[in-house]
């Protein structure tokens, strides 16, 4: 186990300086670069040395020279610390990133947490009682959830609650909390203000998960060796849990790899309709400004929390599966 640990680790290396050269190949492909746009700021306000201004800038960051060798300029600044520099926010990227990424990483964890407290009982639910009117809720929520917007839900909650208490629900803090320091009663704001994009950002997944693992489990539930151990005189709760929902459970954990990533990129649009200080929005705007350095670090980052969740999805896949790990102790 772990040699297998320590050849995932050795391949995660590898992988994270491909996943560097086609993140900022990615960023690379649009036309033009964030200083066409600011460019074009400065003509339209009448700066006649826009050209001078833009030529010296390229070159003090490197902009004017080949992709390659912008391409080592930037993984030499990223492996020694430095993120690089926003043009867009003025701000150093290292100093946005750190100033947003514990907010984001706590909703998406609690997202995902929502997410899987949800959806593995309730598919278990539906599948051991099927056709019950817990099973025909579950599959009226599934498609509900599959069908419905995160942002049409996220204002539907937001119309709702207005309705009913006169109070404009948005961000993740009071306003006497946004600039304040951490304490309990900031805390606690927090609390009662984020489980509103949690639910936003659980349900659809949640749904998706609930029909996944119904339909995993009932083709288990009637396979030989679950009759063969029901005859046995197994506790029918034991019986399930033990066997056919670790079964039907494996292709779920296989996913766990993108789960983050995915929770982070879908609620970008989310994120824009709460107001939410995270992350997501400053991505999309990096994006659409070519901010570069912005950009790239932040695609990085989804990519890294890709190969992590990956190598956890590994390992959970061979706690579930005998199989798995006879194959790597023989391996």
């Amino acid at each position: 186990m772990l040699r297998f640990i320590a050849n995932r680790m050795f391949a995660m290396v590898i992988m994270t300086l491909v996943l560097s050269f086609v993140c900022f190949f990615i960023i690379q492909l649009p036309p033009g670069d964030v200083m066409t746009a600011y460019a074009a700021q400065l003509a339209a306000a009448g700066d006649s040395s826009s050209a001078d201004t833009i030529a010296r800038m390229r070159a003090a960051y490197g902009l004017d020279e080949p992709f390659l060798t912008q391409y080592f300029i930037w993984l030499k600044s990223l492996l020694s610390g430095n993120l690089g520099y926003s043009f867009t926010l003025q701000r150093p990227v290292s100093e946005i990133v750190s100033s947003r990424i514990g907010i984001s990483l706590a909703v998406e964890l609690l997202a995902i947490v929502v997410l899987w407290g949800i959806a593995i009982p309730v598919g278990i639910y539906s599948a051991v009682r099927r056709y019950s009117v817990g099973d025909m809720f579950a599959t009226v929520f599934g498609f509900i959830g599959i069908a419905v917007p995160n942002f049409l839900l996220a204002l539907l909650i937001m119309y709702i609650i207005y309705l009913y208490t006169g109070t404009a629900v948005d961000g993740l803090f009071s306003a006497e909390y946004v600039q304040a320091r951490w304490s309990l009663a900031k805390l606690w704001d927090f609390f009662t203000h984020v489980w509103i994009p949690v639910i936003v950002i659980a349900t659809g997944g949640a749904a998706q998960i609930i029909r996944i693992l119904r339909a995993n489990l009932l083709d288990e539930l009637n396979k030989p060796y679950v009759v063969t151990a029901r005859a046995k005189g197994m506790s029918e709760r034991r019986l399930i849990m033990r066997y056919p929902v670790r079964v039907a459970m494996i292709p779920l954990v296989a996913t766990v790899g993108w789960v983050l990533p995915t929770v982070i990129s879908s609620s970008i649009v989310t994120a824009i309709v709460l107001n939410l200080p995270t992350l997501s929005p400053i991505l999309l705007r990096s994006l659409l400004t070519q901010d570069m350095y912005l950009a790239g670090a932040l695609i990085l980052f989804m990519g890294l929390l890709t190969l992590i969740g990956t190598l956890v999805s590994d390992l959970l896949l061979a706690w579930i599966d005998p199989r798995i790990r006879t194959g790597m102790t023989d391996g």
